[in-house]
């Protein structure tokens, strides 16, 4: 069984990476809940008042489909990694006042617990892109709780990205593919690329 996830900020092309391996691969898909999300909205318009309840629900449910995947035992791809939720999103969102020391610990302690039951991924894949590009690729797929959006939060979230990455690769095999000017062409050679590494 390989399991691969997709790492990436907001609007750099996850969902569009994973359902082109899944396709190209026969594998099976895991993305991201978020349009049957019920805090996204509430989240974009003070996420000062929803952002423990957020990142509970986003850990919840992808602790689920990482249950899953081990349970089927079969060759997965996951649209955002659960480390994703701890290192990026809920440290963010308590660097930049928006969760209180409570909420963050309490988040941090249940987030532990739960990855220390889980498989870790054979490979992330980790999809950069510049803050303008998702800017811009944000404003194309044209999501109404997405418009008010901060530019500066989205570039906070790049640069714990790096951060993170740069921590992780230590821990785990990361491929990092830079996204501005990737085409679809360039994409599916990529992924050719991709698959001979899982086999190496």
């Amino acid at each position: 069984m390989h399991y691969v996830s997709i790492a990436g900020n907001i609007g750099v092309g996850k969902t569009t990476f994973t359902e082109m391996i899944g396709k190209k691969l026969g594998w099976e898909t895991y993305f991201e809940p978020v349009i049957e999300n019920p805090y996204l909205e509430d989240f974009y318009g003070d996420m000062k008042r929803w952002s423990f309840e957020l990142q509970i629900y986003f850990l919840s449910k992808r602790f689920i489909s990482l249950k899953e995947i081990v349970d089927k035992n079969q060759n997965s791809i996951q649209d955002r990694t659960i480390y994703e939720d701890s290192q990026i999103f809920a440290r963010v969102l308590h660097e930049q006042g928006s969760m209180n020391n409570r909420d963050f610990e309490n988040y941090c302690s249940l987030f532990d617990c739960m990855v220390s039951f889980l498989k870790k991924p054979d490979l992330i894949v980790y999809l950069r892109a510049s803050t303008q590009t998702l800017v811009d690729r944000i404003k194309m797929r044209g999501r109404d709780y997405e418009k008010t959006i901060d530019p500066n939060y989205l570039n906070r979230l790049n640069l714990a990205y790096e951060t993170w990455i740069s921590k992780a690769q230590n821990e785990f095999k990361i491929t990092i593919l830079e996204t501005d000017k990737l085409n679809l062409q360039e994409l599916e050679t990529k992924i050719d690329g991709i698959v001979k590494s899982l086999k190496n």
